[in-house]
């Protein structure tokens, strides 16, 4: 088994390092990263400048590329032009700070996953749920016990597992629970601030705002100190209202 191994964080991230540690002892890892942090970059690709290829040295990867795109690019490249025949299957992360809810639309983590889905390959993205210094080695080792799984049963088409992993010790995590997604809302702020020359630039910032979760929502999950497994689709459709919309005189 072939897994490719990319992030959002860049290639020196130490949840992408973890990852590439622990995902060795399972399978031949293959490493195709950005050279810097690209996270919020969502499902961006480079389609106005060049995207700059570079061997990088790692311990327990087969090959590994630097690039200078964005995550879905290094999905690209990877199945495209850098390796001789799709991976088996694709990790994103491990990501440093959670992607839960209403995250996934801005993620590069979740983005490079689902790319990976839009090549029919099986895919995860894995989260850890806090921005401070905190092991990965918990959240690597549920992933690797996941993909053991997977290849034991029957993988849903068209569908990523979005993984979030609470910042506790291996013995404090109370199991994993299959959600769904949860609502994240942001009090965005905005500060204005001049450069030397006198024109104006804003720095956005903001923090969480508490909202309303159900018990099997993925945020409610993580919150309770489980990891949440959530699946991901790429139909963005509203079925419910289709009929109403055809009965519209446009």
């Amino acid at each position: 088994m072939q897994i490719l191994i990319t992030n959002d964080d860049g290639i020196t991230a130490p949840g992408l390092q973890m990852l590439e540690q622990e995902l060795s002892q399972i399978a031949e890892i293959v490493v195709v990263a950005p050279e810097s942090e690209r996270s919020a970059m969502s499902q961006a690709i480079t389609v106005h400048n060049p995207i700059r290829v570079q061997k990088f040295d790692m311990q327990n990867a087969k090959h590994a590329w630097q690039i200078s795109g964005t995550p879905t690019d290094c999905v690209k490249l990877a199945v495209e032009a850098l390796l001789p025949k799709p991976p088996d299957v694709i990790v994103s992360g491990i990501n440093r700070g959670p992607n839960l809810g209403t995250d996934v639309l801005y993620s590069g983590t979740v983005s490079a996953a689902m790319e990976g889905i839009l090549y029919g390959i099986p895919s995860i993205a894995v989260s850890l749920d806090t921005w401070e210094d905190f092991s990965y080695q918990p959240a690597a080792r549920f992933v690797c016990k996941l993909i053991l799984s997977m290849q034991k049963n029957q993988y849903p088409p068209a569908t990523l597992l979005n993984i979030n992993v609470p910042a506790l010790p291996d013995q404090e995590i109370g199991g994993y629970v299959i959600t769904k997604m949860g609502n994240r809302q942001y009090k965005n702020v905005f500060e204005k601030r001049l450069d030397p020359r006198g024109r104006a630039y804003y720095w956005m910032g903001g923090n969480t705002i508490d909202c309303e979760n159900d018990p099997d929502s993925d945020v409610a999950v993580v919150r309770d100190g489980k990891i949440s497994v959530t699946p991901i689709h790429f139909d963005l459709t509203n079925h419910n209202i289709l009929n109403i919309l055809r009965k519209w005189e446009l």
